[in-house]
């Protein structure tokens, strides 16, 4: 199979969908593999690396054109759109839920589209999504610390505390895999940390493998209001399988927050669990609403890429691998973890919580591309 690895094009975007070892096991399987030039270079991986492995370096316009599997990292920006085509597959972190406009365009070009973010195990495990998530909630914790500084324009609190000096508080909704990442890092910065969820079994989990200045509520409504009165940080880790996020924090809310405290939106992705939340990027990361900064940039694994590119590769190769060697029927008849990643195939949209954001028609994959 062709397999095409473009240079990301989102803002500040520097992982890549392939590392040089994944290049050399899909070439010694007997793929072709294109990777644009310089698509490595902000994760520290040069041209060179990859041709050793046996990619043929390509243009941006080759690789599009020429390739029936495009390996990405990020959802395909408005300069791409036009470059996908009918027949051919993406395999890549879309959260369609929150974009109307992608959705549209990725049923019109009549490509596969596989998200990393819906692929799920029968218990629900996410394997790809997962890693990003861990990265993710450990950098809430360090963006929360950053920008609570006083030249930052937070209110100008050390979340450790000192001796004599009350510690922050670290509100953190949602208890999942973003939520216990960040937990582990402000607890280890002595921070007092505050998870709310609605599933109990997964609190008594996080209460018993946290150390004891993580405490655990219940996220009902009152309870979520009750805590952001007293958070410096608070840190929104709320996921549903390629749904769009739950508001859990209204703007009315905001004046509930001490002013100068921050809110780290790592579900901005998916919409955002703050009704105030809009995207930012890297280079300008935060704005004040209402007194109080939001962090909401969409890609925060993108600035660690020397981890989050391997941390990524380690997670999709094996269905990578799959995909090129059986060709995405046969790969999905084979692996329903896999097929659970159909977003959109042939012009129609098979993910469920995808339309019920946009109020489109949904297919049931079985009768539609198998």
């Amino acid at each position: 199979m062709k397999i095409g690895v473009p240079k990301e094009t989102k803002p500040q975007e520097f992982r890549v969908s392939l590392v040089p070892g994944g290049t050399r096991r899909l070439v010694e399987e007997g793929h072709d593999v294109r990777v644009e030039c310089g698509a490595g270079v902000g994760s520290g991986i040069s041209d060179d690396a990859y041709s050793a492995e046996g990619a043929e370096l390509s243009t941006s316009e080759e690789v599009w054109a020429e390739s029936e599997l495009i390996l990405k990292v990020k959802e395909p920006q408005p300069t791409e759109w036009s470059l996908i085509h009918e027949g051919q597959t993406l395999f890549t972190f879309f959260h369609l839920a929150s974009s109307k406009e992608l959705t549209q365009a990725l049923i019109k070009s009549g490509a596969t589209c596989i998200a990393y973010e819906t692929v799920t195990t029968g218990d629900g495990f996410h394997p790809i999504l997962t890693p990003m998530s861990e990265i993710a909630g450990r950098l809430a914790v360090l963006q929360g610390t950053r920008f609570l500084e006083k030249t930052h324009g937070g209110k100008g609190q050390l979340l450790s505390g000192v001796p004599g000096v009350q510690s922050g508080h670290v509100v953190i909704l949602g208890g999942g895999t973003v939520g216990e990442s960040a937990a582990k890092v402000a607890s280890g910065l002595e921070a007092r940390v505050t998870i709310l969820d609605i599933n109990l079994e997964r609190l008594r989990y996080l209460e018993d493998i946290l150390p004891m200045n993580v405490s655990t509520l219940y996220a009902s409504q009152e309870n979520i209001q009750r805590m952001l009165e007293v958070a410096d940080v608070v840190i929104g880790g709320v996921h549903q399988t390629g749904a769009r996020t739950p508001h859990l924090v209204s703007r009315k809310d905001l004046d509930r927050i001490k002013p100068g405290s921050v809110l780290v939106d790592v579900a901005i992705d998916q919409g955002g669990c703050f009704e105030t939340s809009r995207p930012t990027t890297h280079a300008e990361p935060v704005y004040e609403e209402e007194g109080v900064l939001h962090y909401c940039v969409p890609n925060m694994p993108g600035c660690v890429p020397q981890t989050s590119t391997y941390a990524l590769t380690n997670a999709t190769i094996d269905f990578v691998s799959l995909l090129a060697d059986r060709g995405v029927r046969q790969a999905m008849v084979e692996n329903d973890e896999l097929k659970k990643g159909v977003n959109i195939a042939g012009g129609k949209l098979f993910h469920p919580s995808v339309a019920l954001a946009h109020q489109f028609e949904c297919q049931t994959l079985d009768e539609g591309i198998l």
